[in-house]
């Protein structure tokens, strides 16, 4: 049934709620640790999947890993009892199977047995770096070997200088690179940099992390009316007829990513000394834009827009409202106003009574038109990374800027 908007029903968002929530990510989460090396997919109790046979979820995908350590790298923040065993093994994995040790990069995706799919692909590798700087926080002593490793393919294989932005996927030796570039690589690529900055303090993060943002956001979104234009040909010119992968490279445009962007871009003007006046406008209305579109009448983000900004793919997933929450919460904190507070708990209230799973930990990933859950994207819960900086950023849990 429709979700009355204005009738969600409110429950308290303190500091120790939102730290009670980030505790209860972190204990269903860390069943997720495979004995036989790094981690395996958890179904929706909270037991690991079964091992089946090659390229049938056995593997492990190189965001998926990356997302694992940085969770687990802010729980050393709280003292988790599993948090330093799940990010050096973590580690372990990524340098000892993920990494490619012949022709450099990492691997997309691996199971016990080697390579699955060994293309290398600019997503996977920010998260690498994602992963190296808050395992850097947390003392791991081979962060800044995973950072080398990540930025020498950032630089040399994937940095497109003449556009300041990145590529896409290349085949496992840097050949044969895709002729289509996306938004998506380049928006996580951001949140590295500016981690790689709160870690290491070089401004050359800065510098590239602004670039991506003048270009995607600063021209192509401002000259979309404040969509975020999803897909590229090969010289940067907008290609709004693309269809690709459907959980990664959807055709249209993603609400979502947009109001991960709104938060990036507060982020980046706070951390280049506020001297991007741009920047605060545009947050701004990358949020309302994507509130305005992408907000269901039954409640929950759609997935994905068409060109008219109609609703293309209606699929609730947990993530852009996460997402939402983590934006409405920043927007408000460098310029309060009611409308982000009215929906960062709105956001809140729908994941409390719909996402959260109560009875069994984590949140479910997918619920259909009347607020059940359903797989019809992911088995089970395999992420805890959106839900848990929703959680996160808000109690002001991650990690500082070093100066």
């Amino acid at each position: 049934m429709p979700i009355e908007l204005n009738h969600l029903p409110q429950a308290p968002r303190d500091l120790g709620w939102l730290k009670e929530q980030a505790q209860a990510l972190w204990d269903f989460h860390a069943a997720a640790l495979d004995g036989k090396g790094g981690f395996t997919m958890l179904d929706m109790s909270g037991s690991p999947l079964p091992h089946e046979p090659r390229g049938s979820g056995s593997e492990r995908a190189l965001h998926d890993v990356c997302r694992m350590v940085h969770s687990y790298a802010l729980a050393t923040r709280v003292d988790h009892p599993q948090a330093s065993e799940i990010v050096e093994k973590g580690m372990r994995w990524l340098l000892d199977r993920q990494r490619d040790t012949v022709n450099g990069g990492f691997f997309w995706s691996v199971d016990d047995a080697g390579p699955i799919d060994s293309r290398k692909q600019a997503y996977g590798h920010a998260f690498v770096l994602l992963a190296a700087a808050s395992a850097h926080r947390a003392g791991n002593g081979d962060a800044e070997q995973l950072r080398d490793l990540a930025l020498d393919a950032i630089w040399s294989r994937f940095w497109e200088e003449d556009h300041g932005v990145v590529s896409d996927t290349f085949e496992v030796d840097w050949t044969g690179g895709l002729d289509y570039r996306g938004q998506n690589p380049n928006m996580h690529l951001t949140e590295a940099f500016l981690a790689a900055h709160a870690a290491w303090g070089d401004a050359r993060y800065l510098d590239a992390a602004t670039r991506i943002t003048t270009r995607l956001i600063g021209e192509n979104a401002r000259d979309a009316g404040w969509v975020v234009p999803e897909h590229f040909d090969s010289q940067w010119q907008v290609d709004a007829n693309f269809d690709g992968d459907a959980m990664f490279r959807p055709s249209g445009t993603t609400p979502g990513h947009a109001l991960e962007w709104s938060r990036l871009v507060v982020e980046l003007w706070l951390r280049t000394g506020k001297c991007h006046a741009w920047m605060p406008e545009a947050a701004d209305a990358l949020f309302r834009k994507a509130i305005d579109l992408g907000w269901l009448p039954e409640g929950g983000f759609a997935y994905t827009l068409g060109n008219d900004g109609s609703v293309s793919r209606d699929w609730r997933l947990w993530w852009p409202v996460a997402e939402a929450i983590a934006a409405a919460w920043t927007l408000n904190a460098i310029r309060p106003d009611p409308f982000y507070r009215e929906w960062y708990e709105r956001c809140w209230s729908f994941a409390d009574l719909y996402l959260i799973d109560h009875m069994h930990g984590g949140w479910f990933h997918q619920i259909d038109a009347d607020g059940k859950p359903e797989t019809g994207v992911f088995s089970g819960k395999p992420d805890i990374y959106h839900a848990l900086q929703a959680c996160l950023i808000p109690a002001g849990m991650m990690w500082p800027v070093k100066t």
